[in-house]
């Protein structure tokens, strides 16, 4: 009978832990997918896909990554969406890749927590400010063959370069200014939009010159056609017989006098 009281007294007092002490049941969230090629540290954000053989951005890069490096692969382009969900990011590293174009947009996706954008070592050769949208980073665009024009001058003054290394933007194809920095250029007086616009001008000039050319030549041979048609009818009416009179009109003549 002791017995019974100690059992029963035992399950009581489990009853009243359970009512005032619920069990709490602790949800542990998956750590998101790493890209494959790829590796994640998930306590600093940082996905390290260097040196991993790529020909193209990887699919599935994690949403909250702050830092990206994608340097030392085979890279050729950047499409408009490889960047889109990565609003966090602050740090990317795209060097010494094949990257010759940029989509009108792909870098315009970044937030404005980016602070280092790094593109050297690449095959870009022309660039605009659409394709960077409105970027703050620092931004390194040393060591590729660029072709100095107006549209990379206005990139330039709209971009943060960074200064240890804007004197390495060469102009590897532009003329009498080929192998010289793109930065000591603009310095020394060099406008390349005014070059642009000239050239603009001269081009349109000639345009006018042979449309206006081409009208002449059109008035010319039309009034000259004009004249040799006027000269064959001319030539055709004085072709044709005279016409003898009747009969009658000569005894009318007779008659009359």
């Amino acid at each position: 009978m002791h017995k019974r009281d100690g059992t029963r007294s035992a399950v009581d007092a489990f009853d009243v832990y359970f009512i005032c002490c619920p069990p709490v049941f602790v949800c542990v969230q998956p750590s998101p997918q790493c890209p494959a090629s790829c590796q994640c540290s998930w306590d600093t954000a940082m996905v390290q896909c260097s040196d991993a053989g790529l020909r193209e951005i990887p699919e599935g890069i994690p949403p909250e990554t702050v830092t990206l490096h994608l340097e030392h692969n085979y890279i050729r382009s950047l499409p408009e969406s490889a960047f889109r969900d990565l609003v966090h990011l602050r740090d990317l590293y795209l060097s010494h890749n094949r990257i010759d174009s940029l989509a009108t947009g792909a870098l315009r996706h970044l937030g404005p927590e980016l602070r280092l954008l790094d593109l050297s070592h690449n095959q870009l050769r022309q660039a605009n400010r659409e394709e960077f949208g409105s970027t703050r980073a620092k931004t390194r665009l040393y060591h590729n063959p660029w072709h100095c024009n107006c549209a990379l001058q206005e990139l330039m003054e709209t971009l943060h370069l960074e200064p240890e290394t804007v004197n390495g933007i060469i102009c590897e194809s532009s003329g009498e200014h080929a192998g010289q920095p793109l930065v000591k250029l603009l310095d020394s007086g060099v406008n390349f939009c005014s070059l642009h616009r000239k050239t603009t001008d001269v081009a349109m000039l000639v345009t006018m010159f042979v449309w206006f050319f081409m009208v002449i030549v059109y008035v010319v041979y039309y009034v000259r056609q004009n004249q040799a048609e006027a000269r064959r009818h001319l030539e055709y009416l004085k072709s044709l017989p005279s016409p003898r009179k009747t009969p009658t009109e000569t005894d009318t003549l007779s008659t009359g006098f």
